[in-house]
């Protein structure tokens, strides 16, 4: 289980570096059909085109998200920014001891479509990487 989640992680990160922006209009309309199915209130939407998938960044409800959706309209995973008090304990431990000379720029909830939740925390030139219990994955150097 651990070894998918840090797959995963792997390879989103490394597709996010190959990402370009793409016009609405240039997004299959199955995925647009799934995105506007899945969050119909979503405002300020920016599409980008990861390799074969297309990532969609929204707002809704006053809180920043990205969802990741293959060409087919199928939901991959959900990111959705929280505050850095809504990490579990251990993130918020960990961070405090490995990481004391650095300030916590974002914290995000990753949900996969498997429902396997994983945490992101970016601080200065890194993202570090922790499962659903709060125990570390790995970092990852931005």
């Amino acid at each position: 289980m651990k070894k998918s989640v840090i797959i995963l992680v792997a390879l989103l990160i490394s597709a996010v570096a190959y990402s370009q922006k793409v016009k609405e209009k240039d997004v299959p309309d199955a995925v647009k059909t799934a995105f506007k199915a899945a969050y119909p209130n979503a405002e300020d939407v920016k599409w980008e085109k990861e390799d074969a998938n297309y990532e969609v960044e929204f707002e809704l409800n006053d809180v920043d998200y990205s969802a990741l959706f293959d060409a087919n309209g199928t939901l991959l995973e959900t990111e959705m920014e929280i505050e850095t008090s809504q990490l579990p304990q251990q993130v918020i431990e960990y961070m405090k001891t490995h990481y004391t000379d650095k300030k916590i720029k974002e914290a995000a909830k990753i949900t996969d479509a498997k429902g396997t939740v994983t945490y992101e925390v970016e601080i200065k030139g890194k993202d570090v990487m922790f499962d659903a219990n709060g125990n570390f994955i790995k970092e990852i150097k931005d």
